[in-house]
């Protein structure tokens, strides 16, 4: 799984911070995004913090590095997310609620996501 700002570095071609186990992962594994990560890009859009709509880099993540939208229920991710207080932002919460549902590695570069999610790599 991969977190928004990766999302957005990702469709930069920004790979600063992004490790070598991070790479590798990217490179030979089937990554996906969470449907939050795509809700976030747009909401970003909107208030002008980003200055690519979500649809153009999912439209690139998936078309030219593979990287395909997770198909888990948001109902199943939102539950997941109940128990977990490490944060107040609800996007980094169901991001991070969602690669644990799959206990799947979040490719962050979030300290606070890296603090809880033991799975986190940078």
């Amino acid at each position: 799984m991969i977190d928004t700002h990766v999302a957005v570095a990702l469709y930069k071609r920004r790979f600063a911070g992004l490790s070598r186990a991070a790479q590798r992962l990217l490179d030979g594994s089937a990554t996906r995004y969470s449907p939050i990560v795509t809700l976030e890009l747009e909401l970003l859009s909107e208030i002008g913090r980003a200055q690519v709509e979500a649809e153009t880099v999912c439209q690139y993540l998936n078309g030219e590095l593979d990287i395909t939208e997770s198909p888990e229920r948001l109902s199943d991710i939102v539950r997941h997310a109940m128990p977990l207080r490490f944060t107040r932002d609800p996007f980094d919460r169901l991001i991070v609620a969602h690669a644990d549902l799959l206990r799947a590695p979040l490719i962050t570069l979030d300290e606070r996501m890296h603090q809880y999610y033991r799975r986190a790599i940078r």
